[in-house]
């Protein structure tokens, strides 16, 4: 979404600094576990969120969502979670919408911790999935996979775009590329940027130390348009159809990648 030439600035992490990252990845873990175990029908949005904040608040951590304002954000992100449901991709604001049996949700959590920061999402269905979506939601998680296999050391990171894209196109949605994985660290989005569709081969070398957020999302229509509600954040998918979408906080290590929010 960044007009222009822009020098990347890349940080790579020392051991010590990766271990911080995987500590504030197991709070984000347990957001989502919590956001997934209040979510059923007939929960408001804004409960989910409440959830959140309990969790964050007993690990002392922070939420790097809470107030962020991007240069395209009219407005500061007013929740520790984002709450997207059936057609809304990304960035839902949770409010008093109360959940329904059927619905598609899709949770982003972040933490901070001791300074550092850890980013991760799930999707899932509320009650008996809606036609198609497990499907979506399965093939969502396995690109998710695929672009995590891919990050090992001397790899390029189209090798984790591509994984990704050939794994969404095989199963027929829509890829969007404007908003994809990024760096972590100290703060919630650090170069490089992340596609998710790409060529292999190409783009910045994979080191050792290198920490990624990965993250496809996928529209079930097949169509890679979206569009952005009144709120200014809410993203959604421009034909209607449901999106899912799926994250963790990597590090490429010289084993090869480590998961840091892992449950």
């Amino acid at each position: 979404m960044e007009a222009g030439y822009r020098r990347l600035v890349v940080e790579i992490k020392t051991p010590g600094e990766v271990d911080a990252i995987r500590a504030a990845g197991r709070v984000v873990a347990d957001v989502l576990a919590a956001a997934r175990a209040c979510a059923a029908p007939g929960i408001m949005l804004k409960e989910l969120d409440e959830a959140a904040r309990e969790v964050l608040a007993t690990a002392g951590a922070t939420s790097p969502f809470l107030n962020y304002k991007p240069k395209f954000a009219p407005v500061p992100y007013p929740a520790v979670i984002c709450t997207s449901v059936n057609d809304a991709a990304l960035h839902g604001i949770p409010g008093t919408y109360r959940l329904r049996p059927g619905d598609l949700l899709s949770v982003d959590a972040g933490a901070t911790l001791g300074g550092w920061v850890g980013d991760a999402a799930i999707s899932f269905s509320v009650g008996p999935p809606h036609d198609g979506d497990a499907q979506l939601i399965a093939t969502t998680q396995a690109a998710l996979e695929a672009g995590i296999t891919a990050a090992v050391p001397g790899g390029r990171l189209g090798d984790i775009s591509a994984a990704i894209g050939r794994v969404g196109t095989a199963g027929g949605y829509g890829i969007s590329t404007e908003l994809g994985g990024h760096g972590v660290g100290r703060t919630m989005h650090e170069d490089p940027h992340i596609p998710n569709r790409g060529k292999a081969g190409r783009g910045l070398r994979l080191v050792p130390g290198l920490v990624i957020a990965i993250e496809p999302w996928f529209i079930g229509g097949g169509h890679d348009d979206i569009t952005l509600d009144e709120d200014g954040w809410t993203i959604r998918t421009a034909d209607g159809s449901r999106a899912a979408h799926a994250e963790h906080t990597i590090a490429v290590t010289r084993d090869g990648p480590v998961i840091l929010t892992a449950g």
